[in-house]
């Protein structure tokens, strides 16, 4: 093909006949509503589509019925059939049932090389016997091709392949370079469309018969949501790579823009991001992307009303202080001082009125929390510029600050080293001029009490994650028992309860009160009642007797739910018939380390539902962002994280390291062991496991099921695996934040650490993918939406110690031996086997396809001393580890026994 004929040979791929690019399409086939269906077909091709491209890979379907069915009935269809098909799928048996019953030459979309040379000579066997001319996608064993040199060298070594080995003719190889997404706002990215088009000519110079196509629309997904300027870029693009020897794109043909047709300032702007011409054309075309959106009503920004500044003094402070506006705080703080006869009056005054009406609108439920810690941040802008005029005062006048509403010392407890959610209460407090000293995290019941006993505390404070926290709490509202402490003990984090705190925590502080809190928005409500001579004794009265009756419900209600002996669960464990069944084998066994792992990779496995529950938003995404109630907000805070997310991604605020494992394993009764070798001759670790006890309807037929149910006992002679991981992305993150946060800025310094925790989930659940589909490798063929992964509709599991399939933390310790965790991915285990950096996951995976996610709930004490037997452990040992699921009260039994 020569550069003066290329546009005139340009074929278009018709795109909406997929069901992973259209939903609408996608619909139709769910609803087997194949009449419509048709109708997209045909549309396409009226619409200028010169092949068609159907895929059915979606996860409900039967993809192989839906691929037939729908190439059966198009072959009726003349107005459609005139045209080729491509067959596209990831999974091998869709491509070879559409290649059944496909008339005339089709396409296959696609093969590559990640899998090998093997199955690459023998998919392309089959394409060729079968007479259909074939899509190779620029992919090897290392992954896909981002630059020109590996894009070239991958096609370079398919076409020798094809053409010396299998025969392929030169003019059936369609060569898909990877078309990926430009001005993302990663640096990275900026030369992924001229990677393309230089690729492209030297493939075309290399070898002039094959052909070179793209999936056009992946260009632009930056810009989703404003099509003007994804046609726009596709066009630009297509300009230029059609010149190179581009000669078929997967394109929606209706909606081509004529490069002429283009305005000339959007034409120049796509130019210099597809070309990448200048550094800083991302941002000119985001700036400007607005005014061609739509039907051009977008072309002047909105103003931002500012209508309030004209208001008085005390009235732009609120609302600045209500709506987190930072912009004029200083100017406005200042001109409040030169009203006021002292400093300290504008606190006291006008700031303290406005944060007055941030509590008000908050407690309610007109503001959200996002919207208050934005005040806090305003607050503390505010505070910070009078700062130096209230020292000077100090000095002249001996004048204190001015006083709290209360002392409240808070603390994420020994061993624990989660304290999101304990920030935003602290600045929620704050907010409502409560003096709050925060000791931060893994902090000592006696640092915790000299402290308190050291600034006069009003309230105690503690929070906690892991189990192991809620143990550490116990004890210390015991030592505040001990040492004659009176003033109110605040519990709360993600693992406490209203029953823990009732059942386990209150008996042990007897002098004072301890009190659950659910959330920040809470807080504000019980630090008040808790400190008003007026409301506190009839508040605690109100606390003690509900507590009262939660411990006897607790009582009962754990009685009437009858456990079955030890003996009896493991006799009705979870049956697998591991005769009909051969388990895959890893890639490779040992440990494999990740240092510095891309985080622009993770950022698309991000679950940000949780993201919102931080935030104390509740609401699935991304339907929250349209909810009545928290919508706005939620758009807001999500435009926020994704600004900072993007910074945090291309200025490398953190690095995320990983270490996964593959050990050859067997189950040993409700033990997993471990294995040096394939001998499996010499032991290398036990994996201990808890079973459930619960007693079942016999009728239902549910088995007492635990993790070692799930791999191949040694008495079958199979050779299992068991693998492991550890990942974090919260390396730097406190340097990140010291570095790029303002001091004062707590909504920004929260929003760091709550995106950090969602890319080590991401991570955790990136590496999983990777797992199932290269390193271990039993699901090559998977092809999973984001939305499945959430809902786990993959195949195996990855349950992480302390947590409902195996609640005792301490196996952690041994996954750290295994891999060397420390060293290979540096990740710590605090004295309770929390994990530091905070934003880290860790767990052990499991394969068979019939594995499952479970809660092993209460245990009785001949399973705990059981275990205790098996671990080597004492009797208290175990008590101590597994407390939160215990079905008995190990201290009354002792004082019995006593």
């Amino acid at each position: 093909m020569t550069t003066g004929n290329a546009a005139q040979a340009f074929i278009n791929v018709g795109e909406r006949t997929n069901v992973t690019g259209s939903a609408k399409f996608r619909k139709l086939i769910e609803a087997n509503d194949y009449p419509a269906a048709l109708a997209v077909a045909r549309s396409q091709v009226e619409n200028g589509a010169q092949i068609l491209d159907i895929n059915m890979d979606e996860g409900l379907l039967d993809s192989e019925k839906a691929m037939q069915t729908f190439l059966n009935l198009i072959a009726s269809e003349p107005d459609i059939s005139r045209v080729p098909v491509m067959i596209d799928s990831s999974k091998w048996s869709v491509i070879e049932a559409g290649l059944k019953c496909v008339q005339g030459k089709p396409i296959v979309n696609s093969i590559s090389l990640k899998e090998g040379e093997e199955q690459f000579l023998d998919h392309a066997k089959k394409v060729l016997r079968y007479g259909a001319a074939v899509v190779v996608m620029a992919f090897d064993e290392q992954g896909q091709a981002d630059t020109a040199d590996r894009k070239v060298a991958i096609c370079e070594r398919a076409y020798k392949i094809l053409t010396e080995e299998v025969g392929f003719p030169p003019e059936d190889i369609i060569f898909d370079p990877n078309i990926f997404a430009v001005a993302t706002g990663i640096e990275e990215h900026n030369g992924y469309g001229l990677a393309f088009i230089e690729a492209a000519r030297r493939i075309k110079e290399k070898m002039p018969l094959v052909h070179i196509s793209g999936g056009v629309s992946n260009l632009s997904f930056a810009f989703r949501g404003n099509e003007p300027v994804r046609e726009a870029m596709h066009s630009v693009f297509l300009y230029h790579a059609i010149q190179a020897g581009m000669d078929m794109g997967i394109v929606n043909a209706g909606q081509l823009a004529l490069y002429d047709d283009i305005p000339a300032e959007l034409r120049e702007l796509c130019e210099d991001v597809v070309l990448n011409k200048r550094p800083d054309a991302t941002d000119r075309l985001l700036e400007a992307a607005a005014k061609f959106k739509g039907d051009g009503s977008g072309a002047k920004a909105k103003e931002k009303d500012l209508s309030w500044r004209e208001a008085p003094v005390q009235e732009r402070l609120t609302h600045s202080l209500v709506h987190g506006i930072t912009d004029f705080i200083e100017q406005d703080t200042e001109e409040a001082r030169q009203q006021a006869a002292k400093p300290l009056h504008v606190i006291e005054g006008p700031l303290m009125a406005g944060m007055n009406v941030v509590g008000d609108l908050f407690g309610a439920g007109k503001m959200f929390l996002p919207q208050v810690v934005k005040s806090a941040r305003v607050m503390k802008q505010a505070v910070a510029y009078l700062q130096p005029y209230l020292e000077e005062e100090k000095k002249l006048s001996g004048l204190e600050a001015m006083p709290a509403a209360g002392k409240v010392v808070m603390a994420t407890v020994k061993g624990d080293v989660h304290d999101i959610g304990k920030n935003i209460v602290g600045v929620v407090l704050q907010c409502n001029n409560y003096e709050v000293i925060d000791l931060g995290v893994m902090v000592p019941a006696a640092k915790i009490l000299e402290t308190a006993k050291r600034v006069k505390a009003d309230i105690i404070g503690l929070s906690g994650l892991i189990t192991p926290s809620l143990d550490e709490m116990c004890f210390v509202a015991a030592e505040m028992e001990r040492e004659g402490f009176v003033c109110p003990l605040l519990i709360g984090g993600a693992t406490t309860s209203r029953v823990h705190t009732a059942v386990k925590i209150s008996p042990n502080y007897e002098k004072g009160q301890a009190i659950y809190v659910l959330d920040a928005s809470r807080a504000v409500g019980v630090v008040s009642k808790l400190l008003s001579d007026t409301e506190r004794p009839n508040y605690v009265g109100e606390i003690r007797a509900e507590y009262v009756k939660v411990r006897e419900a607790h009582v009962r209600n754990e009685a009437s739910k009858k456990r079955i002996p030890l003996t009896a669960a493991r006799a009705n464990k979870f049956k697998i018939d591991w005769s009909s069944y051969t388990p895959p084998k890893p890639t490779f066994l040992g440990a494999k380390a990740f240092t510095d792992y891309p985080l622009a990779e993770l950022v698309p496995y991000i679950d940000w539902t949780p993201f919102f529950q931080t935030w104390e938003l509740v609401g699935r995404y991304p339907a929250i962002l349209k909810d009545n109630k928290v919508g706005a907000e939620a758009q807001k805070l999500f435009n926020d994280a994704q600004d900072m997310l993007k910074r945090i991604v291309a200025e490398k605020w953190v690095r995320a390291s990983a270490v996964i494992g593959f050990w050859p394993a067997n189950a040993v009764g409700d033990d997993i062991a471990l294995y040096t070798d394939e001998t499996r001759k010499q032991q290398l670790a036990t994996l201990f496991t808890l079973r459930q006890q619960i007693a079942r309807d016999p009728s239902r037929d549910r088995a007492h099921t635990a993790l070692a149910d799930f791999v191949a006992p040694k008495e079958t002679g199979l050779a299992d695996y068991v693998g492991g991981f550890a990942v974090t992305s919260g390396l730097g993150e406190e340097e990140a934040i010291q570095k790029h946060i303002k001091v004062t800025d707590d909504y920004s310094r929260i929003l760091c650490k709550a995106l950090c925790d969602r890319l080590a989930e991401a991570f955790a659940e990136r590496l999983h993918a990777r797992v199932r589909r290269e390193f271990w490798g039993y699901a090559s063929d998977e092809t999973l939406s984001n939305d499945d992964l959430i809902l786990e509709k993959y195949r195996g599991i990855r349950p992480a110690p302390g947590y409902p399939a195996q609640p005792d933390h301490t196996e952690k310790a041994t996954l750290w031996k295994l891999m060397d965790v420390h060293k290979s991915a540096g990740i710590e285990l605090t004295e309770s086997y929390a994990m530091w950096p905070g934003a880290a996951v860790s767990g052990f995976y499991f394969a068979h396809p019939e594995s499952h996610y479970f809660g092993v709930g209460k245990v009785e004490r001949d399973q705990a001393a059981d275990y205790a037997a098996r671990k080597g452990w004492t009797l208290e040992e175990a008590e101590r580890w597994l407390a939160p699921v215990l079905n008995y009260d190990p201290r009354t039994l002792r004082e019995a026994a006593a």
